[in-house]
C-alpha cells in the first residue's frame, strides 16, 4: 500500500463533518472500518480482507451496505446553510422565550440530541430521542445553566451553519444541526473542553 501524502489527513479532516461522523457512527463497526478503509482511504478489498479476517467478496459486500446506509441517510441532511440559519433563529428564540410548543414545532418526532462531553462536561451518554424530550431539555438546560454573561449565535461550526454558546469571552459549546429545510432531524452538541479550546 503506498503511503498518501502528508496533509492528506488535514484535508480529510476538514471535510468530515460532524452529522457525517455521527453517521458513521451508525455502522455496525465491519462496516464502519471497511467503509473507510477503502472509500476513504482507496484501500483494496485484498487488504481489508486481510484486516477484517474475511473473504473479498463478504468485503465488497459490507462496503456496499455501508455505502448505501451513509449514502441513504446522507439525503436527509441536504439542506442548505440559510435554511439551517432561519431554524436555528427559530431556536433561539423559542428557547430564550421558554416556548416549550415552539420548540416541539422545530423538531421532526424522532429527532436525536447527541452530546460529547468527553467525560469532562455533563452530557448525556446516550442520544436523546423525540421531539419533546428534546424540548424538555432545552427548557431545563436553559433554566439550571444559563449564565448571566452567556450568549447564543449563529456561527459557522465545522464549515456548517450552526450555534456557538459563549460564557464572555470563552467559547463552552457548539451546536451543529441536521434539517431537511424545515425541520431539525438532529443536533450534535460538543461541550467537551478539549474540543472547544
Amino acid at each position: 500500500m503506498t503511503q498518501p501524502p502528508p496533509d492528506r489527513d488535514l484535508e480529510l479532516a476538514s471535510d468530515l463533518s460532524i452529522a457525517f461522523l455521527t453517521l458513521l457512527e451508525r455502522l455496525a463497526p465491519d462496516e464502519r472500518a471497511a467503509f473507510l478503509l477503502h472509500d476513504v482511504f482507496d484501500v483494496g478489498y485484498g487488504e481489508i480482507a486481510s484486516v477484517l479476517e474475511r473473504s473479498e467478496a463478504a468485503c465488497r459486500q459490507i462496503v456496499h451496505r455501508a455505502r448505501q446506509r451513509v449514502r441513504g441517510d446522507r439525503k436527509r441532511f441536504e439542506a442548505t446553510e440559510s435554511a439551517k440559519a432561519t431554524l436555528l433563529q427559530r431556536f433561539m428564540t423559542a428557547m430564550e422565550a421558554r416556548d416549550e410548543q415552539a420548540l416541539l414545532a422545530l423538531f421532526a418526532p424522532d429527532a436525536t440530541w447527541t452530546a460529547d462531553g468527553g467525560g469532562k462536561a455533563g452530557a448525556a451518554l446516550l442520544p436523546i430521542v423525540g421531539a419533546d424530550r428534546i424540548a424538555k431539555l432545552v427548557l431545563g438546560l436553559r433554566e439550571k445553566f444559563w449564565a448571566v454573561d452567556r450568549t447564543v449565535e449563529v456561527a459557522t461550526v465545522n464549515g456548517e451553519t450552526g450555534l456557538c454558546i459563549r460564557d464572555g469571552h470563552r467559547l463552552t459549546a457548539t451546536l451543529s444541526i441536521a434539517t431537511d429545510g424545515e425541520r431539525i432531524l438532529d443536533v450534535y452538541a460538543v461541550v467537551n473542553p478539549d474540543k472547544l479550546g
